[in-house]
């Protein structure tokens, strides 16, 4: 079984992403995920990119899932994030670059660009806060649009 999932959107790109908007989805060079509020969650989202925190990356590494590239990001706040709405101290954020395809990988993008996970990269997230994000099983590839 796979999942789709739509995590929490905790702001958007920041002045110093690179993209190239020639393409859809868009292509991301460097991202800078500028936070507007934070929830809490350990898997954020700003189309088409997603950032985990680094604990929730070192699971992945751990449980050797593959589809995915860990790279840089570039944390900040706005001018307009409050803490009022923000659970906590921010953690250390990685980039989760989705590289995976439908054949043999725990990560990959539907048809539409959502984000795919296979049964064994959802019990790592689940393991972790996810509470803000949509998840709808998907019981056949197709269904996801992969």
């Amino acid at each position: 079984m796979f999942y789709k999932i739509e995590p929490e959107v905790a702001g958007g790109w920041g002045d110093r992403t690179v993209v190239d908007r020639s393409t859809h989805p868009p292509m991301v060079s460097v991202l800078e995920y500028r936070l507007d509020g934070w929830l809490g969650d350990e898997i954020l989202e700003t189309f088409p990119c997603y950032i985990v925190t680094e604990s929730l990356m070192e699971d992945f590494v751990r449980e050797r899932l593959v589809g995915y590239e860990d790279a840089d990001v570039m944390l900040t706040v706005s001018d307009d994030f409050s803490s009022e709405y923000s659970l906590g101290e921010i953690p250390k954020f990685r980039w989760l670059k989705i590289d995976g395809n439908a054949e043999a990988s725990d990560f990959m993008y539907s048809a539409d660009h959502r984000l795919i996970v296979s049964e064994k990269a959802m019990r790592v997230l689940k393991a972790h806060r996810i509470a803000h994000a949509d998840i709808d099983a998907v019981h056949r590839m197709d269904e996801a649009g992969c």
